[in-house]
Parts: structure tokens; sequence; C-alpha cells
């Protein structure tokens, strides 16, 4: 399922649980051309200070919160066309650093070195390639795009910062757009049409056959989080639009993944300021409200705190879903070379019964971590790093997303982490190191 995605720099526009994990459980590493494909399988209670959302109520380690605003959207096809306007490429704001305590160290295992020769063969060629959001298609200019996509029935959508193009997928032929993302908000009022900061996600709901579109708004900085829902599989039609206040704290990296009870949210926390990180938060929204278009909640739990690293929760793919009621994996950062694997188990009728708890600590195997400190840094043709022409590269976190597959025998989660600059050849064409 193609994806891209770059990263995070906020830019403003200029018992069946149990049968669930105790199945065989995949671990291995698998170079891609940003990164190493890691897999895994997936939490404790925490109960830090955390800014709550606007009426939410504190249960026993569990928050609750409620959309502020919601309602349908007119078709996105019948909105006006956003005119494209060249401006002055600038920089976007380095994002907090977030915690990190990697030491690099070799892997004793995997030869990486030998990995892209042993992997090539079995790589089958693109069914097909297209041009997508073309410069200056979107208004933002930002640097990076934080661009992803993601295929659907029949198109495929893609995100950058601040635009969205539908394609269609069997021949690449533009269906809509681009457009701006705050067109998606066009008459819902507030921050959601005024104010988004950008990082936006598109996934597809492939069990409801519904588009799910995300984009994070502020007055200053982000604090609330806007989710559109598709009523159809058409990108291009109306959407069941929703705004979350998650408080006044500086929410950060946003990433949204599809689960059969829940559309689960993973987000960086930090203080108002954005001087202080107070680690990574789990958000849970009522994914079947969502879709019927009706008032939604959420549930969450405090930030983690300072000393845990960045996590993703579990995005579903393919036609076989999770036993019924398995709690959603969120898998972090490895820290103290171990994977901190974590399960959020949600209850909407009674958010008190929610928990969110470590699961396992499955050992990390050994890596080289991405240029730390650094932008710009991986290679691409006609681009020098030494001259700040080259990709930007994360590596403190891992990127966007980690894909869950129930197989007959055995479930697996695969994420990414950016692979050193050593082991590369010359990444060409490529625009995103997420």
């Amino acid at each position: 399922m193609p994806y891209h995605n770059i990263k995070k720099y906020m830019k403003k526009k200029s018992a069946s649980r149990s049968a669930f994990f105790n199945l065989r459980v995949l671990f291995g590493f698998v170079l891609s051309s940003v990164g190493v494909f890691l897999a895994l399988m997936s939490l404790s209670i925490y109960s830090n200070s955390s800014a709550l959302a606007a009426g939410a109520k504190q249960g026993p380690g569990a928050v609750v919160g409620a959309s502020y605003h919601n309602d349908v959207s007119p078709a996105l096809r019948d909105q006006p066309a956003w005119p494209v306007q060249a401006k002055q490429e600038h920089e976007a704001n380095l994002n907090p650093l977030v915690f990190n305590d990697h030491k690099d160290s070799p892997d004793l295992v995997v030869d990486k070195g030998r990995m892209l020769s042993q992997l090539a063969p079995s790589i089958p060629a693109p069914i097909l390639n297209f041009a997508g959001i073309s410069f200056p298609g979107v208004g933002c200019n930002c640097a990076p795009p934080d661009t992803n996509g993601e295929v659907g029935t029949t198109q495929y959508v893609q995100m950058v910062n601040t635009g969205y193009q539908v394609f269609n997928k069997a021949t690449g032929a533009s269906v809509l757009g681009p457009n701006s993302i705050e067109s998606v908000w066009a008459g819902f009022g507030g921050l959601c049409q005024t104010s988004g900061f950008g990082d936006p996600v598109v996934v597809f709901d492939q069990v409801a056959r519904r588009w799910v579109i995300t984009e994070f708004a502020g007055s200053s900085i982000p604090t609330d989080y806007c989710i559109a829902v598709s009523t159809t599989d058409d990108a291009t039609g109306t959407y069941n639009r929703y705004g979350f206040h998650l408080g006044s704290n500086f929410i950060d990296y946003p990433h949204i993944a599809v689960w059969p009870d829940a559309y689960y949210v993973s987000f960086n926390i930090f203080n108002s300021s954005g001087t202080a990180y107070l680690g990574p938060q789990p958000f849970a929204f009522d994914r079947a409200k969502m879709l019927a278009g009706t008032p939604a909640t959420f549930v969450t739990f405090p930030p983690l705190g300072g000393n845990v690293a960045p996590f993703l929760p579990a995005d579903l793919d393919g036609r076989k879903l999770p036993t019924a009621g398995a709690p959603n994996t969120y898998v972090g950062w490895p820290s103290s070379r171990v994977y901190n694997v974590y399960h959020f188990h949600v209850d909407f009728g009674t958010p008190a019964n929610s928990t969110f708890a470590k699961f396992a600590t499955p050992p990390a195997a050994g890596f080289t971590q991405l240029c730390p400190g650094n932008r710009n840094c991986v290679p691409q043709l006609g681009g020098l790093p030494a001259q700040g022409q080259g990709l930007d590269g994360l590596a403190d976190r891992l990127m966007f997303r980690v894909a869950y597959r129930k197989f007959r025998d055995h479930e697996s989660l695969v994420g990414t982490i950016p692979f050193p600059q050593a082991a590369w050849p010359a990444c060409a064409g490529s625009s995103s190191a997420e």
C-alpha cells in the first residue's frame, strides 16, 4: 500500500485480547528505500498530569472528551478550485526534540550491505507510476512538505502541506485538485477552517470503505485535531467533519490508524511553549459514531512522561480482521535496546473500563541512527546534503505507518526506521525520508 511521509516540523501556512496476542508474532528487519522494516507485536497505566480537553472528565486513569462541533460537508468536487500561487519557499520550524537514549551499535544478525542485493530480485515492478502533486501545486511551499498518501477502492489520495489531490488509481489521472486541505473544512467554522497547521494524514478505512482525512489546527500552537470521514468510498464526495479540542499543550506528530473499534491516534506532547517534551500520548476516537455522522467522543490517557520515546498505533491491512475485541497495539521507538509495546483497549460505553498498559518489551537489533541532529542529510539526485539540498531525515521516532496484518497462523506488525546513510545508494526521485 503506497505511502510516503517526511516529517515533522510544525508548519503554519506561509478474552479475545489474550487469544489475539498469544499467536506467533513476527519480528525482523527488512531494508526499504528509506528505512528498515521491523516486525513486532504489542502497555502500564500512567497518571501524569495532562491538559484535558474542554469539558473532559477524569476517570480512573482514562480521560474522556467530545467533539465540539460536527457536520456534513458539501461534496469536495463542488468546492471552488484553489488558485495556485508561486511563493518563496521557506523552512518550517523544527519540532522540539523528543526523548532519545539510542546508542549506535552494529546489527550482528543482518548484513545490511548485502540486504539490497538479496531483496532486489524479489521486489516486483510498480504497477503504475504517475506524478503526484506538482510544485507549486500547493500554496504552503513548506520544507518539508509532509507527503503521504493512501489507496482506496478506485482512487489514490495524496496529501502535502497544505493541499490534497485525488487520482484515479488505475490510470493515474487527476480526479480532483490539487486543492487546499482547508477547503475540506469550508463552512465548518473555527480553527479547522481558518487555522490548519498541516501535518496532514490520509488513510482509507477498508472495512467501511471510507476515507479519513486529518490535520491539526491552532491559534498559535496546534491544540485541536480535525478529522473528516467520507460518507462513501468516493474521496471527492461529502464528509462527516469533526473538531476536537485536546487541551492547551502543543500536540505534534499526529498519526491516525484504522482499527475495528476506533480510530487510534498517537501524538508527541510538549508544553504550551514547545520547550519541554511531556511524552507520547494515545487517543481513541469513536469510529462508529464518526461513520454515522453523529457527535463523537474520544478516550485518552495522560502523556507517558518526558523519558518515554514516541510511539505509533497499528493500522489495519489485509482482509482478515483481528479477533473481536482485540486491543490496538502501539509500538515505541527502540529505547534502552528494546521496543516498548503497549495495548490500548477502549470502551466508549464505560470509558473507565478502558486500559492502556505495557504489553511486551522485545529486544531491538543494533543499528546506527541516521544523522542525529541534522537535516537535509539524505542524498538525492542533483542534491548535495552539504549544501542543504538533501532530503530531510528524522531518525528519533518510528516512521508512519505501523502496518498490522493477520495471517492464517500468525499476526504481524511492520514499521520503519530511517536507515543509516552509509548503507544507501544515491536516492533518485524520492521526495521524503519518512
